[in-house]
């Protein structure tokens, strides 16, 4: 494992949703390179994590550092350009555009990300939609067109939140496949995740979060030992 400073350090962090408290000072380490699954039942706060990362949810206090800024000061409209870009899990594909006209949008921020022609050699089933408006794809050719989307842009971390969810399996193992294409280039992934035989595919390590905290964190090699608390925090 990489042990030099982490890509991305979360310390403390607190979140509130009005005065519901989300987060409960959840710590959290990503390096450069590694998928980084977050693990947890419905309504335990992953999804909070990635939108407070990402600066969407603005009540909230502690520390995030990436690539040696400081997230708590960098506002939203400015987070992919300091090299952070977020998949929510309704995607948020332009419906009435075409898929081409889709991944011709996004802003370059940076350089690295990847030409069109690549984005098709990566996903063929969006190739041969390229003329489609997003209406007419499927959930699991949405998805694809929202991962592909964010990696034109160049950033260097992408949260990724429930990418399999409601998806066919076919999907599913090709996301999963992509996953793994995007680790051998050098991407670094944070995914919200809760079917953990997907993200065993893809994860380098876990991190294991109920009501708002982090209980649990290990590596991949670990997980067949982890299984019977898993399923306990997961509800299997």
């Amino acid at each position: 494992m990489n042990m030099s400073e982490p890509l991305l350090s979360v310390r403390n962090l607190n979140a509130w949703y009005g005065e519901g408290h989300a987060l409960h000072g959840i710590d959290l380490d990503i390096h450069q390179g590694e998928t980084v699954t977050l693990l947890g039942r419905n309504g335990v706060g992953k999804t909070t994590t990635l939108r407070s990362i990402m600066g969407i949810i603005r009540k909230r206090t502690g520390t995030i550092t990436f690539d040696g800024n400081d997230m708590m000061r960098v506002p939203l409209h400015r987070a992919a350009h300091a090299g952070i870009g977020f998949v929510p899990e309704e995607r948020g594909i332009f419906a009435t555009l075409s898929v081409d006209e889709n991944l011709s949008l996004p802003p370059v921020v940076a350089k690295g990300g990847m030409s069109i022609e690549e984005i098709y050699d990566l996903f063929p089933n969006l190739k041969e939609r390229r003329n489609s408006p997003g209406t007419k794809l499927s959930g699991g050719e949405q998805q694809m067109l929202a991962i592909a989307r964010i990696l034109r842009t160049g950033v260097k971390l992408i949260l990724l939140d429930e990418p399999t969810e409601g998806l066919a399996p076919v999907i599913i193992q090709r996301i999963g496949e992509v996953l793994v294409t995007l680790k051998q280039r050098g991407m670094t992934v944070l995914l919200v995740e809760q079917n953990f035989r997907f993200a065993s595919k893809v994860a380098d390590r876990f991190y294991v979060i109920d009501h708002g905290k982090v209980i649990d964190n290990f590596p991949v090699n670990e997980l067949p030992g982890r299984m019977t608390m898993l399923n306990e925090a997961l509800g299997v």
